[in-house]
């Protein structure tokens, strides 16, 4: 009886608890930073609304109070409804194509050609992911993807983990290298007045080792617990998953067919459509749910189910990313308040104006340091550029810091700590697909984390070296 009083007693709380405590404590915030704002004007290059560096101004307090802290999440939840939504489409539209038995029996397949090279699964897998990380900003599109990895990563003797792991963290590697991300890198480029996508090269190098330590640090967590089950993050949860009968067995899928290949074809097409929109026409989330949803509706139609089984599946594959897709309104109510206590402005304005007396490695991994730190608070990378850039061009002219290296301290910033921060709506989404706990993510993904800061700082103080 005492050992489980202590278990509950130490018991992580829940995700929309520490979500909730955090938009509680920005709020007690409101009554003591001091309020001040930015003026912002429309930026003729990026056409996004920046920051006029040099503008701040103390305002008059306006304090969050106690109905506001409730009514910061529908405002979140309307905030965030383009991402919600999304996450909503997506998971009815994959649910669609999962009814039609393409998605088991083409992991059957792949796992008859991969015995005896389990080893190519994960290096192979998240090479594929990095490249839509570093060309349209992957982050919320690999939502998709997470059900297939984690069956894939079972059939092989791994966990959930490893499967969720193979496929975003394939992407988060992309997206920290970014090299043609047009939404965070060619914001941020844009901004800070340097030819769009340059350092190219440089950047490519560090993506190479970013991707490099991820594809060896998800192996070795993988193989470890392919060979002792129980030193899984997760293994009370595979476990149950065993019991209840719901891990994919090969010889349980239906052999693959010419509607699987159809409905395959529907999904490469429309994913590499996808991929066209963006850079072609700049579709974003919208955009790209309403192609999901013809997709789903096509593959539907192919894998012959009825008009009903059609949108029963829909409403199926869009409940099981329920969780996931309200935790980032909760996530959004915390930007909210320290929007509405006019409080936000104040917090970069201090941490901006402390970088003006260090040298200039020290001046960049600050910079560094304070990106990741914002990123919990502001997750929308083209929203962070437009928000800190016009602040930290400037102080990098004083001190002579390369703008291009500026930029590289916003992009790792903003991209690394994704993968850990609970205000990502896309973390969020893909551990709520992978049914995975946000504390167990986080027991397994946090010495990757410092891991890649490393590389990140180090990179820094080479690029300022050598003058990049």
């Amino acid at each position: 009886m005492n050992n489980t009083s202590k278990k509950k007693l130490f018991q992580v709380p829940h995700t929309y608890a520490i979500l909730f405590c955090i938009i509680v404590l920005v709020a007690l915030a409101t009554y003591v930073v001091p309020a001040g704002e930015f003026e912002r004007s429309k930026d003729q290059i990026s056409g996004k609304t920046i920051v006029v560096a040099g503008s701040y101004k103390t305002v008059e307090p306006d304090p969050v109070g106690f109905f506001e802290i409730f009514k910061a999440i529908p405002i979140g939840m309307e905030k965030g409804a383009s991402i919600i939504f999304y996450i909503f489409i997506v998971g009815g539209a994959f649910g669609i194509i999962r009814a039609t038995g393409a998605i088991e029996a083409g992991i059957g397949k792949a796992v008859g050609k991969l015995e005896g090279r389990e080893k190519l699964l994960i290096p192979a897998s998240m090479f594929l992911f990095s490249i839509g990380g570093f060309s349209f900003g992957m982050a919320e599109e690999s939502i998709i993807f997470v059900p297939i990895g984690i069956m894939l990563a079972r059939a092989m003797g791994f966990d959930a983990i490893t499967g969720t792991a193979m496929i975003t963290l394939g992407a988060a590697s992309g997206f920290i290298g970014g090299m043609l991300n047009p939404f965070t890198v060619g914001v941020a480029q844009s901004i800070a007045e340097v030819p769009l996508f340059s350092g190219l090269v440089f950047r490519t190098c560090v993506y190479l080792v970013i991707l490099s330590f991820g594809i060896w640090y998800v192996m070795r967590y993988a193989y470890k617990v392919k060979k002792d089950p129980l030193q899984s993050v997760v293994a009370d949860l595979e476990l149950k998953v065993k019991t209840e009968g719901q891990l994919l067995k090969t010889e349980d899928v239906q052999k693959l067919n010419a509607r699987h290949f159809l409905v395959f074809l529907i999904l490469i097409g429309g994913l590499s459509f996808n991929v066209f929109g963006v850079f072609k026409w700049g579709w974003f989330l919208q955009e790209l749910a309403a192609s999901f949803m013809i997709m789903g509706i096509l593959a539907g139609m192919i894998g012959k189910l009825t008009i009903n089984r059609i949108f029963d599946s829909f409403v199926e594959g869009a409940r099981a990313l329920t969780f996931g897709a309200l935790v980032v309104g909760f996530a959004r109510g915390i930007t909210v308040v320290m929007e509405e206590g006019k409080i936000i402005d104040t917090v970069i304005s201090t941490m901006a104006d402390s970088l003006s007396d260090f040298s200039e490695i020290l001046t960049i991994l600050t910079m560094f340091g304070f990106q990741s730190v914002l990123n919990l608070f502001i997750p929308s990378g083209s929203g962070q550029a437009a928000a800190t850039m016009p602040i930290m061009v400037p102080i990098a002219d004083l001190v002579g810091i390369s703008r291009q290296v500026v930029v590289l301290a916003f992009q790792y910033g903003d991209a690394i700590s994704n993968s850990i921060i609970p205000t990502s709506g896309a973390l969020m989404g893909y551990l709520a697909v992978g049914g995975i706990p946000y504390e167990r993510w986080f027991t397994f993904i946090w010495k990757l984390i410092i891991g890649w800061s490393v590389i990140a700082a180090l990179a820094l103080v080479i690029a300022v070296l050598i003058g990049v």
